[in-house]
């Protein structure tokens, strides 16, 4: 066990003849305690700032490991995301290339339709015209025949002069 200031002060020597001046080694004695007494003040001291020390180490400590843990978990957050993006985006690429596609067809499909409509409507054209010159021909042919001038030479019926 330590010597403590207190057994320093109350330590007594003996007595012989011849020995050291007792002022003197009381005097020494004294400084010794005041000495010991702020070396153990001081002590006292160091030890108390450690443990403050030992205590922020150790919350700085779970602080840095909490940051560590929350960094981490971040980084897998934003994988995450960046992977649900991902897979949203082509989703997304996917369905415009369904509708492109669908838009496409369904134009051409029109365009089909309508072009066979056209040809349609060109050959109904085309039918009426042949019927047409054939009508007016025929309405020629009937102009031209000899009964015409024989009606416009004769009296009209009915009526006499």
């Amino acid at each position: 066990m330590p010597l403590t200031p207190l057994d320093i002060h109350n330590k007594e020597f003996s007595r012989r003849l011849r020995g050291y001046d007792e002022d003197q080694v009381n005097e020494f004695l004294d400084q010794i305690i005041k000495d010991y007494e702020a070396i153990i003040r001081e002590n006292k001291e160091l030890q108390n700032q450690v443990a403050a020390s030992q205590d922020k180490l150790g919350h700085f400590s779970n602080i840095e490991e909490t940051l560590s843990k929350t960094i981490i978990v971040a980084q897998e957050a934003a994988d995450e995301l960046r992977g649900n993006a991902k897979k949203e985006a082509q989703l997304i690429v996917k369905e415009a290339e369904k509708n492109a596609d669908r838009i496409i067809n369904d134009a051409l499909s029109k365009s089909r339709k309508v072009a066979l409509e056209v040809e349609e409507l060109k050959k109904q054209a085309t039918i009426y015209r042949a019927r047409f010159r054939a009508l007016i021909e025929t309405q020629m042919e009937l102009l031209t025949q000899d009964g015409w001038d024989s009606l416009d030479n004769r009296e009209p019926r009915g009526i006499e002069a």
